[in-house]
């Protein structure tokens, strides 16, 4: 019998062998905090290989995907006046590999359906996905170094999505494409032009995984993933750290101040 976990931002749903987990902070745009990062690493590493669970629908509520991580949110964990560690910040950067990890390590195929607002780690959640559907309202960049940090935990799953020149193009000018931008560099296999047509397309996705064996689906995702690991554990330890370094800089106290108080960043 399936046991998932208690969550608060994020819900859960499952019906007729498909579990659909909707990133819920509606009011944040989903973007990740702190509990949700932890939330979706715990629903799925509980997953394990469940064969109950034929596929996994991965949304966001109110018409939005992910608008990347909540940095209130981990303002507000460590206080207003508190310089975090680096070793701190390191170790959670890297629970955001953890989660990503966990999400590509599904036993059953992931199907990623966004809409609105996909950023940063947005975009770690779909390329962490085996299949992505994507409404043609969708926006899809990465704006980390705008704001004086790295895409760090996310990268390495962004090059093997799309390819490492694609990659640095994107993550180095903080640009935004397209739906239809992101169909043709790989972000996304399919761009629909209105709701009907993307749930469409979504009953076709589920009806294809369920035409394949559960097993044999389990199994082919485990190759996969060794073929694509190459290190990626230690990949995203050095990410982690990289990170770490350039979050307790003094240009990313004023990327976030920035941020938080709605200016320029000084270096434009």
């Amino acid at each position: 019998m399936l046991s998932l976990p208690a969550t608060k931002t994020v819900l859960l749903r499952v019906t007729d062998a498909v579990l659909e987990v909707t990133l819920n902070r509606p009011e944040r745009k989903n973007a990740l905090s702190v509990e949700m990062v932890d939330e979706l690493t715990r629903v799925f590493t509980a997953l394990g290989h469940h064969s109950s669970v034929r596929a996994i629908v991965l949304r966001g509520a109110a018409h939005t995907f992910c608008a990347g991580a909540d940095i209130k949110d981990m303002q507000a964990g460590r206080g207003q006046t508190d310089k975090p560690s680096q070793r701190d910040v390191e170790r959670d950067n890297r629970r955001i590999g953890d989660m990503l990890l966990a999400v590509e390590g599904a036993a059953c195929p992931v199907v990623a359906v966004v809409e609105g607002a996909v950023l940063g780690g947005g975009i770690g959640l779909v390329c962490a996905s085996d299949t992505a559907l994507a409404l043609h309202d969708a926006r899809f960049g990465m704006p980390e170094t705008g704001l004086g940090l790295v895409p760090a935990q996310i990268a390495p799953f962004v090059v093997q999505r799309i390819g490492l020149t694609h990659a640095r193009r994107l993550m180095l000018t903080g640009a935004r494409v397209s739906a239809s931008e992101a169909e043709r560099l790989g972000f996304v296999h399919a761009v629909f032009p209105d709701l009907e047509q993307l749930e469409a397309g979504v009953a076709k996705v589920l009806a294809d995984i369920r035409r394949c064996a559960p097993g044999a689906n389990a199994r082919t995702k485990r190759l996969l993933g060794a073929i694509a690991d190459r290190h990626l554990a230690a990949t995203l330890d050095l990410a982690a750290q990289v990170f770490a370094e350039v979050s307790v800089s003094d240009e990313a106290d004023e990327g976030r101040a920035a941020f938080l108080e709605k200016r320029p960043p000084r270096w434009l």
